[in-house]
């Protein structure tokens, strides 16, 4: 079982993002975490995890380093007797916020690991993204979180933006691995409704070529792909138990959880959060939906899709895709070695 906590809380609101956060709301801190509790307190009932059962925990956002580790504690004092003994433990966090105090503060409640939103190193870039920090902060920042001995470090980046060049690009990936990091995931600008680049698509400039070329980049560095914007030598426990299906508990205004074949949506406005955090939403997966997720997922990580989860129709695409070495099949399992292709190939087999 998973856990993911929801932090809606930013800074600055990137250009890009579509996920459920706000930069006017930090007076309401306190009382969020104090709602954020008592939802967690109801879903440990819903979900009734044995102790020792939760694998890892998610803290997400919106910007998790804009809240104090003491407004963590009682939460992580809620969850602790739940916790496997090798519980990853991952929070994000943004260069700007992530103070050394905070990273100490957080590493003291049990976070070991830490995924950094850097986007970029060039300043340039960032200001464009609408990012908070500059290259240095998230230098610095990343040093600070070896030095109090967080043992896992990731950072993002985001490539397919206007004005991006070999070059760039190079030089970002040249300052993330002079770093102590052991994850990195690349992400490609993509325009969301509700953005600030929402009416700018021209913002957007992916090509397959130039994909290709920065995907190998980070691979020749020694970061293995495991899923189609995820590398490392150490790969991320909360991510795969996303694509293998694992049941997780989703706490927060905009988190989601899924709970046997039902997929739960808590309030995603901070208010009403607050004022009812039990005010969840449910929607339940059919069999065909959630085949389709598994393929999907499947298809697009190591994962892969079990032989037997596919009708006979679906098998017979899937060998002849395999015939023409664009699937492995090891142990009645099906692999795509071509993560740019998954949604093409996955749409293949169940159309």
């Amino acid at each position: 079982m998973l856990l993911y906590i929801h932090i809606p809380f930013c800074d600055s609101k990137c250009s890009y993002c579509a996920f459920n956060s706000y930069v006017d709301k930090f007076h309401l801190k306190q009382e969020y975490m104090g709602a954020l509790k008592e939802q967690l307190l109801f879903e440990i009932k819903r979900f009734q995890p044995e102790k020792q059962t939760i694998k890892t925990v998610f803290i997400g956002g919106g910007t998790p380093s804009t809240v104090a580790p003491e407004l963590y504690a009682e939460i992580f004092s809620i969850i602790k007797p739940y916790l496997l003994n090798n519980v990853e433990i991952t929070t994000e966090a943004n260069p700007n916020s992530a103070t050394l105090e905070w990273l100490e503060g957080m590493k003291n409640l049990g976070v070991n690991r830490i995924s950094f939103g850097v986007q970029s190193f060039d300043p340039d870039k960032l200001r464009l993204l609408n990012r908070a920090h500059n290259p240095k902060q998230a230098i610095e920042a990343i040093h600070n979180a070896q030095k109090v001995g967080i043992e896992n470090i990731s950072l993002d980046l985001i490539y397919a933006t206007l004005g991006d060049t070999k070059e760039l690009l190079q030089n970002d990936l040249e300052t993330a691995f002079s770093l102590p990091i052991n994850h990195l995931s690349a992400y490609a600008l993509t325009i969301e409704e509700g953005t600030a680049f929402e009416s700018k698509p021209q913002m957007s400039k992916e090509h397959l070529e130039h994909t290709q070329w920065l995907f190998k980049q980070i691979e020749e560095h020694g970061f293995k792909q495991y899923e189609i914007s995820n590398f490392g030598t150490y790969n991320s426990l909360h991510n795969l138990g996303y694509w293998e299906y694992d049941e997780y508990m989703g706490v927060g205004a905009g988190a989601v959880g899924k709970y046997k074949n039902t997929r739960l949506y808590p309030q995603t406005e901070i208010e009403k959060y607050i004022q009812n955090p039990l005010d969840i939403r449910s929607e339940k997966l059919s069999d065909e939906d959630v085949k389709i997720e598994k393929i999907f997922l499947g298809l697009r990580s190591i994962v892969g899709v079990d032989q037997e989860l596919l009708n006979g129709e679906e098998i017979m695409k899937a060998d002849l895709l395999v015939e023409e070495h664009k699937l492995e099949l090891k142990n009645k399992k099906y692999f795509n070695k071509e993560y740019l292709l998954s949604d093409e190939i996955a749409l293949y087999l169940t159309s």
